[in-house]
């Protein structure tokens, strides 16, 4: 024996076709176990049995995305469904001929209360199982922007509230589950889910269209070649500098010209923010604790940027890495702050290569080799190379000749400067290069298209007692 069907239907009164299909309803509940459910008005539809689904708690059990719905349930389980007005397919569904004899065959219905975005949040936080992450519950008369400070969550700087539904909301932004584990971050090395990363992207003002940049760059930052640890532990004031590659530079909107280093576009800002947000509320990485900068640096509070791709005659910095041109990608590098290179005179490629070599060698010292460095190219600097015909081989061949540094001019004690090689280790004579031809120098291109000033970023030491640039693909 099987239990008999029931119907149930949803609608609201804020809806034309439910309207219309009131004399359907009174009908089908004459014939069948009908149950009617409101979305709105309480005493809709007229002379119908109905009830309020105030809370919207069974439109989103049922995932209704449109009203008017009809479901056919035996028992527990929907065994049928028709959205929006289709006499054939309600009378198909219930067994019922000659519904609303004087109707239209067809209507489509309006979107259901429960999917409108800021109620869909609000829904997710409040009836679904996804987010697991402790509540804490404020006074109603808490500053919320205090409360944050006190409790150590931000980078001194006002933070966004991390609320249930502003973390499901920020979640719609990648295919990821919640609970997936993305990295282990040090210094504490406590687990980084999507959904703790979430909660930062949050904190640091993302739109959820971000969260898959601000995934990708935790992943890369928390690896073992990055070492997020000795970036923290170095007295050095360098920073996570992470690169965007790929389509998703545009749909997110992010900025690659005038002021691409600096504030102004929310994508870059907060993107570069929710990593460093991570690293310290996930992991610990706090200055003064475990981040034991002399001086630090402004870009400790987030420094991301995408590449201008379009504008320049090479492959992208990520192609350099590894990653097929067009894909989405970050790339993320262990730097300080930017430094501006000046040259509006040069005119041959030849002479600008020379000009950016000799503001190179001035990376961290003029007297250390052995450290990374990015170098931002302006697109008025790009012109002189993309008008010659360079290719970016060739640049960076050139470039490096150029940065072949006389280890007799950088020995200790040279000039009263104690600062340089040892003497007595072989280095007399020789010569090092200021950065490894083997990847040591990042080469990008962005800014805005006027003015003559590329930049310069130096890096800390690199290779295993210090850090290695780390790329990854972003997935959705």
């Amino acid at each position: 024996m099987t239990d008999s069907p029931r119907f149930v239907a949803f609608v609201k009164r804020d809806c034309p076709t439910c309207e219309l299909i009131v004399p359907a309803l009174t009908e089908l509940a004459a014939a069948v176990d009908l149950g009617v459910l409101t979305q709105d008005d309480p005493g809709f539809p007229p002379g119908v049995a109905s009830e309020h689904d105030h809370d919207l708690f069974r439109s989103w059990t049922h995932d209704i995305e449109t009203v008017p719905t009809l479901l056919k349930m035996t028992g527990d389980h929907e065994v049928g469904r028709v959205v929006g007005w289709d006499r054939g397919a309600w009378e198909a569904v219930t067994g019922v001929s000659g519904l609303g004899g004087g109707l239209p065959e067809h209507r489509p219905g309006c979107g259901s209360m429960s999917v409108e975005p800021d109620v869909a949040a609000r829904l997710e936080a409040r009836f679904g199982d996804r987010l697991s992450s402790r509540r804490i519950e404020l006074a109603e008369l808490d500053d919320e922007a205090e409360a944050m400070y006190e409790r150590g969550w931000t980078d001194g700087l006002p933070v966004v509230a991390p609320t249930p539904e502003r973390v499901a909301r920020m979640l719609e932004g990648t295919s990821r589950h919640p609970a997936d584990v993305v990295a282990i971050v040090p210094p504490n090395l406590v687990e980084a889910s999507v959904e703790k990363i979430a909660v930062n992207a949050v904190l640091a003002g993302c739109r959820p269209e971000y969260l898959p940049v601000v995934i990708a760059a935790v992943e890369a930052a928390c690896t073992d070649a990055f070492n997020m640890h000795g970036v923290l532990a170095t007295t050095m004031g360098v920073g996570p500098i992470v690169v965007v590659n790929g389509p998703i530079r545009h749909r997110i909107g992010m900025n690659a010209g005038i002021n691409v280093l600096g504030p102004g576009n929310r994508a870059n800002a907060t993107i570069g923010r929710a990593l460093q947000l991570v690293v310290r509320n996930l992991g610990g990485g706090r200055p003064g604790e475990v981040d034991r900068a002399t001086h630090g640096t402004p870009a400790k509070y987030g420094l991301c940027f995408p590449e201008d791709e379009e504008g320049s005659p090479w492959g992208p910095l990520s192609a350099d890495r590894g990653v097929d041109a067009g894909v989405d990608a970050v790339t993320v590098f262990c730097g300080e702050a930017p430094r501006i290179i000046f040259d509006q005179q040069t005119r041959t490629p030849e002479g600008l290569t020379a000009s950016l070599a000799s503001a190179l060698r001035a990376n961290v010292s003029p007297r250390v080799t052995g450290m990374d460095a990015m170098l931002v190219l302006c697109p008025e600097h790009m012109a002189r190379y993309a008008d010659a015909g360079w290719t970016k081989a060739r640049f960076l061949e050139t470039l490096h000749e150029h940065l072949a540094i006389e280890c007799d001019s950088i020995m200790s004690g040279v000039d009263g400067i104690g600062e340089g090689l040892p003497p007595g280790l072989g280095f007399e004579g020789q010569t090092l290069p200021k950065f490894s031809p083997a990847g040591g120098l990042l080469v990008v291109h962005a800014g805005g298209p006027a003015g003559l000033f590329s930049s310069t970023i130096a890096g800390w030491v690199s290779g295993e007692m210090g850090s290695v640039p780390v790329t990854r693909e972003i997935t959705p």
